[in-house]
Parts: C-alpha cells; structure tokens; sequence
C-alpha cells in the first residue's frame, strides 16, 4: 500500500480528531471546526463514501433511498487559518528500519501529511504543503476540499528525499506566505540545525509552529549485533563498529540528544512530539493536539 492510501480503519481514527491552534482565542475569532456540525456559512463540495465514525447526520438519505448505498455529504467552507504541512525531504529520512526496509521516514512523513490533509478536509480547513528538499521548497498554496486534498496527494506521491536541504536559504521563500494566524506543521527527524533554527524563526515571529520528529525504531532499540558500517547520507561520514558495543552509548546520547532538543522547543513555545516509524500515523496526531483538542 503506498504511504498515502489512508487503511479504513486509520481514517475512522482520524475522525476523532482534532487541528487546533495553541492558542483557543483564534478559534472563537476565527470561528474554526464549525464545519464538523451542520450549519450556516457550510456549502456541499461533494458526496463520498460513509465510512464508520461519520456523524450520521450528514449522510444523505435520499441519495440511500435511490441506490441502496450510504453516501455523506462533506461540507466545504473558507476557514481564516490555514494548515500548513512541512515535509522535511533531506537524504535523512530515507532512512528505514532493518526490520522493514521498504518503510522509511519519508513513507512515514509522507502517511502522516495524508492524515493531516483528511482531518483539515473534515474540518473545513484550508491547508497547504510545503516540501523542502535539497533543489529548494516545493510549495502548494493552500486550498480546501477534495480535489485539493488529490492534487497536493498527486504532487507528493512521486517524490523522493535524497540531498541535504537549505532551510536557511528558503525560509523565506514560503515563510512569507504563512498568515499569522496559520499552523505551521513540520514533519522532519529533527537532526538538522537548520531545520530547527527555521523553526524558532517562524515561531519567533509570531506563528503557531508544531513538530512531529520522525524517528526509526532502531534508533530506539539500536538492534545492531554485529559489525556494521554506519553512513551518513548528507555529509558522507562513516562510522564502522560493532553494535554490541556501541549500543549502550549510543541509547545513552541519543536519549539526552532528544531531551535537549524538547526543551530546546519547548522554551521557544514550539508544541512537539516524537514518532517512531512502527507507530501509527494518527499517534502522533493524536499527542500533539491533546492539550487542546476537542
């Protein structure tokens, strides 16, 4: 299955929840995630397939009595906040577990984009992509609806991370264009300087900024137990050692590497959370809106 066919029973999940901004005064001068209930200020945009979890009053029972099939009528309005989706494209995130090679973190980036664009189509939400790779940002203004949601799908199935990104170079290519109001999502590992100095700037100046750092199990449980050589796809450097020793020192800095980075962010009021690649991809999701979610 590619990373952004969503499986049915992760999209009834993701019906449960929420996007929300840090701060709730933006929702009541917003008036966000009214599109969830019936409503004024709602237009059609389109049927769809009821899937378990819909409320059931928006499926149409006219179109039921016609064809003997359950179909919902998803509502479609201009939210003031849009959802901004960052997928870090670096060399980085094509790393994949030894358990599971075919699953990297940029499958994993790329299934948690997919469940966010589903939750801000749910909502009502514009949303937008952003995709930064090594030849510069590929950016999607952003949009609402279904057809939206397929052509920012269609744009991100093709591509691969290879490189090392600039975000120095092009923050302000798309930082421009982020309204004050909008949530910045970045979906990144979180081993790049200048992808977490972009960060702070963007959330410096005033924007709603959230990472999701996308980790590998093995980097959790550092399975090694053997020799091995350890690349580094950006910058080329080698590291050749037996895992078996290298296991308990490696765990040790790689956990007060991660404790760093979340007080770094946390001091800079960036909300964060963490996500291991055998995770699902609403987990994380689900963690980093709970404070605030509905």
């Amino acid at each position: 299955m590619s990373p952004l066919d969503l499986p049915p029973e992760l999209r009834s999940r993701l019906r449960r929840l929420s996007i929300v901004p840090r701060r709730a005064a933006v929702l009541s001068a917003a008036g966000m995630h009214d599109s969830r209930n019936k409503g004024g200020g709602l237009e059609f945009a389109q049927y769809r397939a009821y899937e378990r979890g819909d409320d059931l009053r928006a499926i149409d029972w006219k179109l039921y009595a016609r064809s003997d099939k359950f179909f919902v009528r998803d509502a479609e309005r201009e939210s003031p906040v849009a959802i901004w989706i960052v997928v870090d494209a670096s060399a980085s995130m094509a790393q994949a577990d030894l358990a599971r090679p075919d699953w990297s973190r940029f499958d994993a980036a790329r299934r948690i984009a997919a469940s966010l664009m589903e939750i801000a189509l749910y909502q009502g939400d514009r949303f937008g992509l952003v995709v930064e790779g090594a030849a510069g940002p590929m950016v999607l203004s952003p949009g609402s609806g279904g057809r939206h949601r397929d052509r920012v799908l269609m744009s991100l199935a093709p591509l691969k991370a290879s490189g090392a990104a600039d975000w120095t170079r092009d923050v302000g290519v798309f930082g421009e264009q982020m309204g004050p109001r909008d949530i910045l999502i970045l979906l990144t590992d979180g081993f790049d300087e200048g992808c977490i100095a972009t960060a702070e700037r963007l959330a410096a100046s005033g924007r709603d900024v959230c990472i999701i750092q996308i980790l590998t199990g093995d980097e959790r449980d550092f399975p090694f137990d053997q020799g091995y050589r350890f690349h580094d796809p950006e910058t080329g450097a080698e590291l050749i050692g037996d895992g078996r020793t290298l296991r308990a020192d490696f765990i040790a800095r790689f956990a007060a590497a991660r404790v760093a980075l979340s007080a770094r962010l946390e001091a800079r009021g960036i909300r964060h959370v963490e996500h291991f690649i055998d995770e699902g991809a609403d987990v994380p999701i689900r963690s980093l809106f709970r404070s605030t979610g509905r």
